[in-house]
């Protein structure tokens, strides 16, 4: 991918942007941004008001100025300057910031989705039933519905084991996933999302069946070692983190010797090259 020209599109205005490889996030700018937001051609006039509500914002004691970050990134002038940019997370924040028409239905999709964020802590069900939902939507199987919340409870199951023995979230969940999932299927989390063609999206939802229950067995595995030897911390846990991948691969192995094929593909889920391409161009 080409950073330098990389450029999402808002009606007629083009949003610069920017992913960052090993985040994997994208950061747009915030001035495009807020020249889309406001029906504002003039570069100059969306930097003012940018600057002004930067100002705001902080006197209001909002975090969303501190959360962007500066990056160079090319000019209508051909030349790289330093321009503020967001995450999506803080776009949206800014967004709720900005008196706009053409951000009012983004609002209101935000008031929505958090509403059914508090829905779903009063009630998980209702989580379960829009997740299944989605993927229904999406054409999966209802056998392939049930292995990916299957293997999402056995997830839970093992973050609760880490979350209550001394293991940092984020952080050292990601590095001990890591251990499993390379101690499995041969590849890091970011060597299969590669292998399927992935970027930002969830790489469990674009697991096959096989590759699904493989995960599953594996971190089931790790849960139960770990239980077994009450492993406490970031460290002792990276033992039965080993053990639980090294369980689920010799598994795998065997499968693979009896029916000649891989478990670990780069198949997915994304739609197909020229479908993308249109939804791409209607976009536009």
């Amino acid at each position: 991918m080409n950073n330098e020209k990389s450029l999402a599109v808002f009606e007629t205005f083009k949003i610069r942007r920017h992913y960052d490889v090993i985040k994997e996030i994208w950061y747009f700018s915030v001035i495009d941004i807020v020249a889309a937001l406001t029906d504002q051609s003039d570069y100059q006039t969306a930097r003012k008001y940018w600057n002004q509500l930067k100002v705001r914002l902080k006197r209001e004691g909002s975090q969303s100025v501190t959360n962007c970050h500066q990056l160079k990134m090319l000019s209508a002038d051909g030349k790289k300057y330093v321009t503020d940019v967001a995450d999506v997370e803080t776009i949206l924040r800014l967004v709720q910031s900005v008196p706009s028409k053409k951000a009012e239905p983004i609002k209101l999709w935000l008031a929505r989705v958090g509403y059914q964020r508090i829905e779903e802590m009063n009630d998980p069900e209702k989580a379960l039933n829009r997740s299944r939902e989605y993927w229904q939507k999406q054409g999966r199987s209802e056998k392939w519905i049930q292995q990916r919340m299957l293997g999402q409870e056995t997830r839970n199951k093992l973050t609760d084991y880490w979350n209550n023995h001394g293991v940092i979230k984020d952080s050292e969940f990601s590095i001990l996933t890591n251990i499993i999932h390379k101690e499995w299927s041969d590849f890091s989390v970011k060597e299969h999302k590669n292998l399927k063609g992935l970027k930002s999206q969830n790489l469990r939802d674009h697991m096959s069946e096989a590759e699904l229950i493989f995960t599953a067995l594996a971190e089931l595995s790790t849960r139960q070692i770990a239980e077994t030897f009450n492993s406490e911390g970031l460290q002792e846990n990276k033992i039965p983190a080993k053990k639980g991948g090294k369980i689920a691969k010799d598994a795998r192995k065997a499968l693979e010797l009896k029916t000649g094929k891989k478990v670990v593909t780069g198949e997915n889920f994304l739609p197909p090259a020229k479908e993308q391409n249109l939804i791409n161009k209607k976009k536009k």
